[in-house]
């Protein structure tokens, strides 16, 4: 008998709004790169933020992934070896991990607001001017595709690493990974080829706990795609430098990365890559429009 593929997708929605083209087209790569590959495909629902993630944007990604003919062998619907598939049913997995983080010695509280960070940066330097990085989503080398905020500075960090006995939890403050000022993160990405990007001048220290008493991003999509055996993440260009995030946090923790596909992002007639804090539109009114999933797809095509 042939042995059976080891390929592991997923989509990860987060229900802070409902699904848009971009959305579609992602998924909808991420799905033929599963069922091309005769792999498995899992559904993650990546609920957390309390304040914008509501139930009804949750029904609403089963109903509108669905509609667009996917399909999906593990989920919150269906069970699996890997749940559970809800990230904010896995905060206690997600507290070991940064549990792992803390005894590396690669993680400190950074008590700052982003007032600190805006007024540190402005403040005058012997060096040079600071070097703008990339925001969290929240994501040729695709670096036009990618949203730039200023990068953690670099005098905002502690004076020393915290010892091994002073937090036994995170507490009501944000965690921060130290980044090796001046590495080069690369990565080969199965559509764009290699990637660069280099701590402490293209992103620097990045959050990994959120003063709110949940991971950031970065972390739980890393703990929860090793959890979950994922062979392959698909997602848009605009997280590339979210990825040589990941792979620090990968390295640190001593494990396997997957491989990247990092899709073309869908724009608007402005040239805008549409997004849902912008109003793009949403599958739902399309599909009361009159669309078919089969329009979609040749727009995007």
């Amino acid at each position: 008998m042939a042995e059976l593929s080891r390929y592991r997708g997923r989509l990860a929605p987060t229900p802070t709004g409902l699904l848009h083209v971009g959305h579609a087209c992602t998924f909808w790569t991420a799905y033929e790169r599963a069922r091309a590959a005769g792999g498995t495909l899992l559904l993650r629902i990546e609920d957390l933020d309390p304040d914008r993630c509501r139930p009804e944007f949750t029904t609403a990604v089963f109903d509108d992934l669905s509609w667009l003919g996917l399909e999906w062998q593990e989920g919150p619907d269906l069970g699996g070896a890997y749940g559970p598939y809800t990230q904010s049913q896995r905060l206690a997995y997600y507290r070991e991990i940064w549990q792992q983080l803390y005894a590396a010695g690669v993680i400190y509280p950074s008590p700052h607001s982003r007032k600190d960070v805006d007024l540190a940066l402005l403040a005058p330097h012997d060096g040079p001017e600071p070097t703008m990085g990339d925001a969290d989503p929240a994501a040729g080398d695709g670096a036009q595709a990618e949203e730039r905020e200023p990068i953690f500075p670099a005098s905002l960090r502690p004076a020393a690493m915290p010892g091994p006995e002073e937090w036994s939890d995170p507490g009501q403050v944000n965690w921060r990974f130290r980044v090796p000022d001046g590495d080069a993160i690369r990565f080969v990405d199965q559509r764009m080829g290699e990637i660069c990007r280099v701590s402490g001048v293209d992103f620097g220290d990045f959050l990994v706990w959120r003063r709110d008493g949940f991971p950031s991003y970065e972390l739980a999509v890393v703990a929860d795609d090793h959890a979950m055996q994922i062979s392959e993440v698909v997602r848009g260009e605009d997280l590339l430098t979210s990825t040589a995030r990941q792979l620090l946090l990968y390295r640190a923790l001593a494990w396997e990365p997957p491989q990247f596909f990092h899709c073309p992002l869908v724009r608007d007639a402005a040239g805008r890559r549409l997004a849902k804090r912008s109003g793009a539109v949403s599958l739902r009114t399309l599909r009361a429009a009159g669309q078919s999933p089969e329009d979609l797809r040749a727009g995007w095509q």
